[in-house]
């Protein structure tokens, strides 16, 4: 039984790292330091890819935990660079998307993210609508690693595990999937997954990211 379907997360994988300018401007915004800022910035994250917060709360809990005082105006700007920071694209990858799908393979984004992060990323690239399936975090109440969001991708794609490939820049997210019976690759770069896929022998079944 071959793939049939390839799913994509997009944080990391289909996009590129944080864009530094907006990175940039969350520090500047809360005068934090680097470190800092990173260790709360993941603190509530989870929540937020859940659902349990929306894009202001997070920012407001952020602000609160720091103990800064921020007028809603700023944190409204936060709000928005953090949209923008997560708002670019892999350029090999979703060119090898592309030739996946034109090849007949379904092809699916299952990703963790939070309501105004996808609104941004949705509004500013197209090519997010050309997957044929798409399993945001928040719009369900789970979040990668938890087995439901698993299960609902699977549910939704109508294929049986060992005939879906997941990729994901986080070794949790593949360790997941591979408990579900997917084929999981954890992906860091367009060359490593070349590797992977030859030495797993997907390269007899799936065209290789160029």
């Amino acid at each position: 039984m071959g793939i049939r379907a390839v799913v994509f997360d997009y944080g990391m994988v289909l996009s590129g790292p944080p864009g530094k300018i907006a990175r940039a401007e969350l520090l500047r915004i809360t005068g934090m330091t680097e470190d800092d800022f990173e260790a709360l910035y993941w603190k509530d994250r989870h929540a937020y890819d859940r659902g349990d917060l929306n894009g202001m709360q997070f920012w407001r809990k952020f602000v609160q935990d720091a103990g800064l005082a921020l007028e809603d105006n700023l944190l409204s700007e936060l709000n928005r660079w953090d949209a923008r920071m997560w708002t670019s694209e892999n350029t090999a990858m979703v060119r090898w998307q592309k030739r996946l799908r034109s090849e007949g393979f379904t092809t699916a984004i299952l990703s963790n993210m939070g309501d105004s992060v996808l609104e941004n990323i949705e509004r500013e690239l197209e090519w997010v609508q050309d997957f044929d399936i798409h399993v945001w975090s928040y719009r369900h109440g789970c979040a990668k690693p938890e087995p439901n969001i698993y299960h609902l991708l699977l549910q939704r794609l109508a294929t049986a595990p060992e005939e879906t490939l997941f990729l994901d820049d986080k070794q949790i997210n593949v360790e997941a999937a591979r408990k579900f019976g997917m084929q999981a690759i954890p992906f860091s770069n367009t060359d490593q997954l070349r590797q992977d896929m030859i030495s797993m022998k997907l390269d007899e079944e799936l065209p290789l990211p160029e």
